[in-house]
């Protein structure tokens, strides 16, 4: 380990997510780790930015010194180890960010994420709609056959999140978190043809308001990703004490 720097609404009419290309920023975070805060900040930040889709992973192996981070998944661990191997990468870190899972950084360097941002974006479109209880996925054929399939991962998260932090290295202070990643699941391989693919809403705790898929590369490249705008369906920010 080391350190570096409301509810859906079911009843809502089909939402389609926009078809333009966009960039994708993950962050591997801790409520744990005194770096994270700031990365954490930056991610709101750039969550703001047209065409840019932010996620953060909270990680649980800062757990151990004494503060457990209650959005910890172990989806979150795998994901991060899964770009240590991909970006052959000595270890992890918090808090780091991947760009378009092509390009690792500090996660608190603007300087270096922005850098990564402004080179290719993913292109493959997706559209997302809801429809009553679902979330449906529509994939058109592309005219170029994909050299392998790709991954589709599907994500739920929770907007907007404030926690008291009670122990460990950030004990005494009050987080604010962005894009928080509740619900993390590969939902199937696509080939390049037209297809769909659907997820029940009921796999979404009540606060993952925002929804994103993204279309990722065997060598660990995001091809294609689109979200589902949070304030289509959120019902706010959260907040909770340990």
């Amino acid at each position: 380990m080391t350190c570096a720097a409301g509810g859906l609404l079911l009843a809502l009419l089909p939402v389609s997510a926009p078809a333009a290309p966009v960039g994708v920023i993950e962050l591997f975070t801790s409520q744990g780790c005194n770096d994270c805060p700031p990365a954490d900040v930056l991610l709101g930040q750039l969550a703001r930015s047209p065409g840019l889709i932010a996620l953060s992973y909270h990680v649980t192996y800062w757990d151990a010194l004494g503060w457990h981070d209650r959005f910890g998944l172990a989806e979150s661990d795998a994901r991060q180890q899964y770009y240590v191997t991909q970006l052959r990468l000595p270890s992890a870190f918090t808090p780091q960010a991947v760009i378009d899972g092509r390009v690792s950084a500090i996660g608190s360097d603007q300087t270096a994420i922005e850098a990564a941002l402004s080179k290719a974006r993913p292109t493959l479109p997706i559209e997302l709609r809801l429809d009553q209880d679902r979330v449906r996925i529509a994939l058109p054929a592309v005219a170029t056959p994909l050299p392998a399939p790709l991954q589709v991962i599907f994500i739920g998260y929770e907007p907007r999140a404030s926690t008291e932090v009670g122990a460990g290295e950030n004990a005494g202070r009050k987080l604010q978190e962005y894009d928080v990643v509740r619900t993390y699941r590969r939902v199937g391989l696509w080939q390049g043809g037209a297809a769909q693919f659907s997820v029940p809403l009921s796999l979404l705790p009540p606060e993952a308001t925002g929804i994103a898929v993204l279309l990722q590369e065997a060598q660990g490249g995001i091809a294609g990703a689109a979200a589902l705008a949070a304030d289509a369906h959120a019902s706010g920010a959260s907040a909770q004490k340990h």
